[in-house]
C-alpha cells in the first residue's frame, strides 16, 4: 500500500491546526518592531564568544560551504584578529576550531553569507508587542563587501569603521530618539516604490530623513557627520539589513504553536535552502539549493553565479521582498521578471498560499490591498506555488561579490518534509 502524502494524514487535524494558524497570525500582525540600538554582537548575543562564527541559512559544516561563505569567513577570522592573515584563517577554519551555527540560532538574520562574529556591529530591533529582541549587520554599503565573500584589507578596514565609528553613532542617535519606529515607516516605503527586499530607496531615506537630526546633535564634529550621513545616501540597500532584524522579530513569536503550519523562517546557505514551521520547533528542513534565475551585470552570465544564499528570505516570510512585488515594478525588472502585469502575478501567486493580508502594509497598486502574510505549508504544498525570493546573486569564487539579481524559489521537498515532521508529531 502506498505511503499516505503529509497532506491526508494532516486532514484529520484540520481544526487544530486551523486554531494553531489563527494564533500564529494574529501574533505576526499584532507586531510592534522598533529598531532601538546599535551594540557589538557578542554584548548583546549570549554565547557569541571566540572562534564562533554565525552564518545565514540552515546548519552547515566547513567542509560543504560555497566558495563566498568560506571567503567571508575567513575574512570575519582575520577581523577579530584570531588569524593572522587570510591562509591561516582558512586552516584555522578547516581545522575543527572554529563552531559554526545559523544565524537563526542566535535570534539574528544576515544577508547573503550572512557572517557574523562578536565585534560586529548588530541592529537591535525590538518586538514591543512580545517584548523579543532581533539582530543583524549594518548593511556594508556597494563594492567589495564581505557579505558577497571579499575579504581583503578594504572589507575589513570598512567593518572596523562600522564597529568603531558609525555603529556607536547610530546606536547613540538611536537611543537618544528613543528608537525608530518600523511598522509605519514600511507602510511609507511601500507605498513609495519599495519592496524592501531588492528595493529599499524609499525606506533607506526615510531612515536617514528620522536619524539625520540626532547625528547632527551627536556627531563629534562635522566630517564625522558628513561621512556618517553620506554612508546611508549612497546605500540604497541601508535598510535591508534593518528590516531583516525587523523580519526575525516579527516571526520569532510565531515559533513553538503546537500543530501550526505557518512558515516561521526560509533561509539559504549557499548549498542548501531550509525551512522552520511554527509547529516544528527548532527543526530544519532543508533541500539542496537552486540558482536564481535573473539577470546579470555585464561581463558575467550564470556560469559565474554561486547558488542562492542569505538569511534575507525572512523578509518574503513576513510578506515583503517578492510577495510586494506589485507595490515595486521598478524591481521586476531589475531582477528579470518583466513588468508591472508580472509584478501583480507575483504578488497574487503568493496569496494563494498565505492565509491572510496585512493590512498595515498596503499595496496602492492593488486598491490597497494588504501584503500577502502567513504562508502556509500545506497550501504551497497543495497549488505547488513555491514562494518566490527577490534576490542578490553572487560570484561562485570568494571576493568577486555581486554579479546580478533575480528571483529564487523555494524548493517544495522542503515543505513535504516539514509537514511530514509535523504529522508524525500530531
Amino acid at each position: 500500500m502506498a505511503a499516505k502524502s503529509p497532506l491526508a494524514l494532516l486532514g484529520r487535524f484540520e481544526a487544530k491546526i486551523a486554531r494553531a494558524n489563527r494564533e500564529g497570525l494574529r501574533r505576526m500582525l499584532a507586531a510592534d518592531p522598533v529598531l532601538v540600538d546599535v551594540q557589538p554582537a557578542g554584548r548583546v548575543m549570549r554565547g557569541l564568544k571566540k572562534h564562533v562564527v554565525l552564518h545565514a541559512g540552515p546548519p552547515i559544516e566547513w567542509a560543504r560551504m560555497c566558495g563566498p561563505m568560506r571567503g567571508a569567513v575567513a575574512g570575519a577570522l582575520v577581523f577579530e584578529g584570531w588569524a593572522p592573515d587570510l591562509k591561516a584563517a582558512t586552516r584555522l577554519a578547516a581545522s575543527g576550531a572554529v563552531r559554526f551555527h545559523p544565524n537563526h540560532q542566535f535570534g539574528a538574520v544576515g544577508p547573503m553569507t550572512g557572517i557574523t562574529t562578536r565585534s560586529m556591529p548588530v541592529l537591535v530591533v525590538e518586538n514591543r508587542a512580545f517584548g523579543n529582541r532581533a539582530y543583524c549587520m549594518i548593511n556594508e554599503g556597494l563594492g567589495k563587501v564581505m557579505r558577497f565573500g571579499a575579504n581583503d584589507a578594504s572589507v575589513r578596514a570598512r567593518l572596523a569603521w562600522l564597529r568603531d565609528v558609525f555603529g556607536p553613532l547610530l546606536g547613540a542617535a538611536l537611543r537618544k530618539a528613543g528608537g525608530l519606529e518600523l511598522t509605519s515607516l514600511v507602510a511609507r516605503g511601500l507605498a513609495m516604490g519599495d519592496e524592501m527586499h531588492q528595493r529599499n530607496v524609499a525606506c533607506s531615506t526615510l531612515s536617514l530623513r528620522s536619524l539625520a537630526p540626532q547625528f547632527a546633535r551627536l556627531a563629534g564634529d562635522a566630517e564625522m557627520r558628513s561621512r556618517c550621513a553620506a554612508f546611508i545616501a549612497g546605500n540604497d540597500q541601508f535598510f535591508l539589513n534593518i528590516g531583516m532584524a525587523m523580519g526575525k522579530s516579527i516571526m520569532d513569536p510565531v515559533r513553538g504553536i503546537e500543530a501550526s503550519s505557518l512558515v516561521a523562517a526560509m533561509s539559504r546557505n549557499g548549498t542548501e535552502f531550509g525551512v522552520r514551521l511554527s509547529g516544528t520547533g527548532d527543526a530544519w528542513f532543508t533541500a539542496p539549493v537552486e540558482m536564481p534565475q535573473g539577470l546579470y551585470f555585464a561581463g558575467y552570465t550564470e556560469k559565474d553565479a554561486n547558488p542562492d544564499m542569505g538569511d534575507s528570505a525572512i523578509m518574503e516570510t513576513v510578506g515583503l521582498g517578492a510577495f510586494a512585488m506589485a507595490s515595486a515594478p521598478a524591481v521586476a525588472g531589475f531582477v528579470g521578471a518583466g513588468g508591472m502585469r508580472e509584478a501583480l502575478a507575483f504578488t497574487r501567486d503568493m496569496g494563494a498560499i498565505t492565509l491572510a493580508q496585512n493590512l498595515k502594509w498596503t499595496m496602492p497598486a492593488l486598491d490597497f490591498q494588504g501584503v500577502p502574510a502567513g504562508i502556509d505549508a500545506r497550501r504551497v504544498l497543495e497549488t505547488g506555488i513555491r514562494p518566490a525570493i527577490n534576490t542578490g546573486i553572487a560570484h561562485r569564487k570568494p571576493g568577486v561579490g555581486q554579479v546580478g539579481a533575480g528571483v529564487a524559489r523555494a524548493p517544495l521537498k522542503c515543505f513535504a518534509n516539514a509537514l511530514a515532521f509535523l504529522a508524525q508529531q500530531l
